[in-house]
């Protein structure tokens, strides 16, 4: 039997290091959308955070796929999602249109940071938690079919909905800056709210339902490569009324509860 600290020691497949290579690459993404907002190219500033964001949703289930998973990895991967989701998508906004507020506009920024990291290190401490329970055997909830409060790239989009739709519609702002201001806001304490948010993760889909799915599947990809900002910019809208019945279902959850 080998020695512990030779089984720490191991070489590693070159194929397992896959998924930490993908999050290294959605870091580089995001600092880089944050120069090209600075160079004022705000639409490949955005098309970069949605890159990250699509790195993400690969890095995790690659890990698991390769059983690669580490906590390293895990670690890694919860900087750059402050990174790409927390510090770039509120700077790429202020650089956009809220410089002219300045100081009110920077504290939107700082809370809409602090929200992100705040929503990841709780995001973090109920997966460790969840993970323990599993591993006594004890019920986990339902933690895998919703989240508790928006996820960070989830917020990331959201937050930069008044770009996206203004690539849409008229290529410049189309809303005060102060609104702005306090959408940034909004988005981010929705991020550390007791909401739950559907997570499609666990969803199932019957065998009777997948050919519509995957009809649904390609007319969204053939709309999100013809109008890519329209297409973004619906996404969002409903996303934000998937964030609405949530609320909802959580009064109502509630109500029922007190009666």
């Amino acid at each position: 039997m080998r020695p512990s600290s030779e089984k720490s020691g191991a070489d590693l497949a070159l194929i397992q290091l896959l998924p930490n290579a993908l999050t290294i690459t959605a870091i580089c993404a995001g600092l880089s959308a944050i120069r090209f907002g600075v160079q004022g190219n705000y639409v490949l500033a955005v098309q970069l955070i949605l890159l990250a964001c699509v790195l993400d949703g690969l890095d995790g289930r690659l890990a698991r796929l390769l059983r690669s998973s580490s906590p390293m990895g895990a670690e890694l991967d919860s900087l750059a999602d402050f990174l790409n989701f927390g510090v770039a998508p509120p700077l790429i906004l202020y650089f956009w249109a809220l410089q002219d507020m300045r100081s009110a506009a920077w504290i939107s920024v700082l809370i809409y940071a602090v929200c992100c990291v705040v929503r990841l290190a709780r995001f973090n401490v109920n997966d460790k938690a969840e993970a323990e329970k599993a591993k006594n055997g004890d019920a986990v909830g339902e933690s895998g079919s919703f989240f508790t409060g928006i996820p960070s790239p989830a917020g990331a989009l959201l937050v930069l909905l008044p770009m996206t739709a203004s690539f849409a519609f008229h290529n410049r702002p189309i809303v005060p800056d102060w609104l702005i201001c306090l959408h940034m806001v909004l988005i981010g304490f929705l991020m550390i709210s007791r909401i739950p948010t559907w997570s499609f993760k666990t969803t199932k889909v019957s065998r009777r339902h997948v050919k519509y799915l995957l009809v649904g599947v390609a007319i969204f990809a053939a709309a999100l490569a013809t109008y890519a900002w329209t297409t973004l910019v619906a996404l969002c809208v409903a996303y934000i009324g998937m964030v609405v019945w949530g609320l909802l279902r959580a009064r109502k959850t509630t109500k029922t509860k007190r009666i």
